[in-house]
C-alpha cells in the first residue's frame, strides 16, 4: 500500500511547479510590458526616404488617402446615381441590367475586386495594353479608384433607389403631365427630392469610402495605412504609428461628418424624416 507522505510531497510538487509557472508567465507578461520603449519623439526623425520625416510621410499618406476617396467618391456618385435611376425606370431590361450591376459589384469583396483589377485585367487584355497599364505611374492609385469607385457605387445606387422610391408617385405623373420628357422628370423633380432625401445615408458611405481606401495598400498604393505599416516596420514603434493613423482617421471623419450635417440641415425636405429629425434636435 503506498504512503500517504509521498502522495502528499507529488502533490505539492505539482502544485508548487504550476505555482511556478504561472509566477513566470506573469513575469514574461510584466517583462513584455515593461519592455517596450514609448518614443514619441519618432515622428520627427527622418524616414528611410532620406528626405522626409516620419510625420511628413504620415501627412503624405493622408494626402493620398483623400485624393483616392475622393475620385472614387465621384467615380461612385455619378456612377452609382445612373444605376440607381436605372433601377427605377419603366423599362424591364434597364431593371434587370442595374440589379446585375449592383449584385455583382456589392457581393464582391473590395480586396478580390482590387486584385482582379491589378493583377488579373492586364493578363486578360491585349499584351500591348496590358503592359502599358503594369507600366503606368501610379498604376495602384488609379486601380483603387476604379475599384473603389465600382464597389461604392453599387451602394450609392441602392441609396439613390431607394430615395426616388421613397417619394410619391404623383410627382413622377406631374411631371409628366406638365410636358416634360422621362429625362426631364427624373433631373429637375425626382432627383432633387431624392439626393435631399438620402444625404444622411450618402454621409456613412462617403464615410466608408474613406476607411475602405486603407484596402488599397495590398496592391502598393501608399495611403494612411501603409505609411503607418512602413513607419513601424522601419522603427518598431508599432504602437505610436497606428496612433498617429488612427487619429488621423478620426480627425478626418469627424471634419467630414460635422460639413455634411450642415448640409442635412440646409437642405432638409420638409415633411420628411431629415426635417422631424433636426426638429426633434432643436
Amino acid at each position: 500500500m503506498p504512503s500517504t507522505s509521498s502522495g502528499r510531497c507529488d502533490r505539492a510538487e505539482v502544485g508548487w511547479a504550476s505555482k511556478g509557472n504561472h509566477l513566470g508567465s506573469d513575469s514574461w507578461a510584466q517583462g513584455l510590458r515593461v519592455n517596450y520603449h514609448w518614443n514619441w519623439a519618432i515622428f520627427w526623425d527622418v524616414s528611410p526616404d532620406g528626405v522626409h520625416t516620419y510625420f511628413q510621410t504620415l501627412l503624405l499618406g493622408t494626402a493620398w488617402t483623400l485624393l483616392t476617396a475622393a475620385c472614387a467618391w465621384i467615380v461612385a456618385i455619378a456612377l452609382g446615381s445612373f444605376v440607381g435611376v436605372v433601377r427605377t425606370m419603366p423599362f424591364a431590361w434597364a431593371v434587370r441590367f442595374g440589379d446585375c450591376f449592383v449584385e455583382l459589384f456589392r457581393n464582391i469583396p473590395l480586396v478580390v475586386q482590387m486584385f482582379l483589377w491589378y493583377f488579373v485585367l492586364p493578363e486578360l487584355v491585349p499584351h500591348a495594353f496590358g503592359t502599358w497599364l503594369k507600366q503606368l505611374p501610379d498604376a495602384s492609385f488609379y486601380t483603387a479608384v476604379v475599384a473603389l469607385g465600382l464597389y461604392m457605387s453599387a451602394r450609392v445606387a441602392e441609396q439613390v433607389r431607394s430615395g426616388i422610391l421613397s417619394l410619391p408617385r404623383g410627382q413622377r405623373y406631374a411631371g409628366l403631365a406638365l410636358g416634360l420628357t422621362l429625362s426631364q422628370t427624373y433631373a429637375y423633380v425626382l432627383l432633387p427630392m431624392a439626393y435631399r432625401i438620402i444625404l444622411p445615408p450618402l454621409t456613412s458611405e462617403f464615410l466608408n469610402t474613406i476607411k475602405n481606401s486603407s484596402v488599397a495598400l495590398t496592391i502598393g498604393l501608399m495611403e494612411l495605412t501603409a505609411r503607418a505599416r512602413s513607419m513601424q516596420e522601419f522603427s518598431f514603434q508599432v504602437f505610436e504609428a497606428f496612433t498617429a493613423a488612427t487619429v488621423i482617421y478620426i480627425a478626418i471623419n469627424v471634419v467630414t461628418t460635422f460639413v455634411m450635417r450642415a448640409l442635412e440641415r440646409r437642405s432638409a425636405v420638409v415633411g420628411y424624416l431629415g426635417s422631424k429629425a433636426q426638429a426633434a434636435e432643436r
